[in-house]
């Protein structure tokens, strides 16, 4: 019964349950850290998972620095 609940839960309310997950995580780091700490671990995270997303995908650094970096 829990795992025909935990499944429904996972197909039909990923994105809410993301949410609830990263919200959970920042309030924790907030209370434990204070605002500004807290921003910094969670800027590290995002840098770290986008540096993360680019090896996986093999991307090539050159065309990604440009990117990011580009002449406006």
């Amino acid at each position: 019964m829990w795992e025909k609940f935990l499944l429904h839960i996972l197909e039909h309310h990923r994105g809410k349950l993301l949410g609830i997950g990263l919200g959970l995580i920042a309030g924790i780091l907030v209370v434990s850290y204070g605002f500004w700490k807290a921003l910094f671990i969670i800027i590290c995270i995002a840098l770290g998972y986008l540096v993360g997303k680019n090896i996986d995908e093999r991307t090539d650094w050159d065309d990604w620095v440009q990117r990011v970096f580009k002449n406006r």
